[in-house]
This record gives structure tokens, sequence and C-alpha cells, in this order.
């Protein structure tokens, strides 16, 4: 057996059936889904899942700017 995590992860494949069906959205609103469907786990669970699969290609980024009026600025 190999030394270090797993390959394999049941919340990655969880955020997969997700953006399945939603299609897409940012790592704040995956979470906000995921602990309404399945047992808690941490956001940064979450975001360190997301890193990971685009590591292995399961997932796509797209970075976008978003214009607004933020606490911390003008855009996000």
């Amino acid at each position: 057996m190999g030394r270090g995590r797993p390959v394999r992860s049941v919340v990655r494949q969880n955020l997969i059936e997700i953006l399945s069906l939603k299609g897409s959205a940012c790592g704040y609103e995956l979470h906000k889904i995921y602990v309404e469907i399945f047992p808690r786990t941490s956001r940064e669970n979450i975001y360190y899942n997301l890193r990971k699969g685009v590591k292995l290609g399961e997932f796509d980024v797209e970075i976008r700017k978003v214009e607004g009026d933020f606490s911390w600025g003008r855009t996000a």
C-alpha cells in the first residue's frame, strides 16, 4: 500500500455529483449546498478537495472578476 492520503475521496466524489447537477459554482456556494445534503465538513476540506480535483483533472477552473460594492473593494 502506498504512503500518504488515498487518491479517492468521498467528499470529492460528492462535489462531482453536486457540480454535475448544478453546472458551475464557487467554493463557498458548494460548501453551503454540501452541508445541506451530506454530513457536515469544514469549508477548508471543501477547498482542499477542489484543489486536489483540479490537480487530478476532475474539475475545470474559471477565474472571473465580478464588479460590485464589496466591503473589501470594487472587484472580487
